[in-house]
């Protein structure tokens, strides 16, 4: 395994910048934001890829520095009912591959997308339970008219470029949780695997290591990032919780830095699980912790993942 970052935590700054701090932190890896909504991207693969100057740069800024990319990502929602939105999600995500091939980057990350109800919704629509009756014939029809025609023909187009997809799964998507994830890969093809990121998964009342278990081979790529439950507010409350996250007092769950919502011997055993599913990937740092700035997040995730990590820097093994 590589321990990396996801370098939009630096979005603010150059990415030239942003690949200095990753050196200096004394990481192998970074993840490239490319669209969609990870806020300030890096770079724009449609400019990029005009030029092949700026593709050799960009290659060459990352190798110089010892690092290699993990992947690049796009969490967009091409499945988007407004038809702008959706068109731009998916020319950023189409763009994202065709780059990765450029660059010889095998994964590409994004999110499934979430319609809406019908052809002329405006508004993703979301179903989180069977009933009324409604609900599930919205969830069908997301299903078989949306959704699983859009990623098969995406991993016809991923196929042709030699790049897999790894889609996060992520509640407001169609893909939010292991089954769903599943779902997807078996209706739509086997490049389309999983980003696994177990802060999504532990606000849900989810296990991470029984998650890894049965996504397997399906595991493409791994962020690293953490969630805190209130007990309070979750017994008042419950865990679907529409406050904004900066609002950390009154709600049910906030992210953290790793370490900060669930201490070492959970993070242990999710690495050592993922080693035993045979996966020896990136481990990517995601920063959106509300109650850190981001250099001390990002230090402090990196400390404690080193903890767990014997890097190569050291001139060993990676182990959990």
């Amino acid at each position: 395994m590589k321990l990396g970052v996801f370098a939009v935590l630096y979005g603010e700054k150059t990415l030239e910048s942003a690949l200095d701090l990753v050196q200096k932190a004394g990481l192998q890896t970074v993840e490239i934001g490319t669209g969609g909504y990870v806020g300030k991207a890096h770079i724009s693969p449609s400019e990029v890829l005009r030029d092949a100057g700026k593709i050799a740069d960009l290659k060459r800024m990352v190798e110089q520095r010892g690092l290699s990319i993990s992947a690049l990502s796009c969490h967009g929602n091409p499945l988007h009912p407004n038809a702008a939105i959706a068109a731009e999600h998916h020319e950023d995500f189409q763009n994202t591959v065709r780059l990765a091939e450029a660059l010889g980057v095998e994964t590409v990350i994004t999110f499934s997308g979430c319609p809406g109800d019908s052809d002329t919704s405006q508004s993703p629509s979301w179903v989180t339970c069977p009933w009324p009756p409604d609900f599930l014939q919205v969830l069908d029809w997301q299903w078989s008219q949306k959704t699983i025609p859009y990623w098969r023909e995406q991993s016809a187009f991923c196929r042709q470029h030699g790049v897999r997809v790894a889609i996060e799964a992520h509640p407001g998507f169609v893909v939010y949780n292991t089954e769903t994830a599943l779902r997807l890969r078996q209706e739509t093809g086997d490049n389309i695997g999983v980003n696994f990121d177990p802060s999504h998964l532990f606000w849900q009342g989810m296990d991470p290591e029984e998650c890894i278990k049965k996504l397997g081979k399906s595991i493409y790529h791994v962020h690293a990032k953490d969630t805190r439950i209130d007990a309070r507010n979750t017994s008042l409350n419950g865990v679907l919780d529409v406050k904004p996250y900066s609002n950390e007092l009154e709600r049910s769950w906030i992210f953290r830095t790793i370490g900060y919502g669930n201490d070492m011997n959970v993070w242990k055993g999710i690495i050592s699980t993922l080693r035993k599913v045979g996966y020896d990937g990136a481990i990517s740092i995601e920063h959106e912790d509300s109650l850190m700035s981001t250099d001390e997040g990002f230090k402090k995730a990196a400390d404690f993942l080193k903890g767990i990590i014997i890097g190569e820097q050291a001139g060993e093994m990676w182990w959990a």
